[in-house]
């Protein structure tokens, strides 16, 4: 199944409490529960002002109803076409 990293602009995502971020992972995996075992969230990066999630889905359209269904952004939905790492330059 295809993965994408969504990229959210969130001012202030960086200095969000734990509490705070508790709160966003639980209302995404609630989403997530009401659509089924065809999305999953694998994880997500917090920088200063965004969000970066890598998310599993059939499509970029089931993605983005995770956000709408949410109300978070996705400013930015890729299709990871290949995935690399050190191992890579053996």
């Amino acid at each position: 199944m295809p993965k994408y990293v969504i990229e959210r602009e969130i001012p202030g995502a960086g200095k969000f409490t734990a509490e705070q971020l508790k709160g966003i992972s639980q209302t995404s995996c609630n989403v997530l529960d009401k659509m089924g075992p065809h999305i999953q969230w694998l994880h997500s990066y917090v920088t200063t002002d965004k969000i970066y999630c890598v998310y599993i889905a059939p499509n970029e359209e089931m993605v983005r109803e995770h956000a709408k269904q949410g109300g978070f952004p996705a400013n930015s939905v890729s299709k990871v076409s290949t995935i690399i790492d050190p191992t890579t330059a053996e």
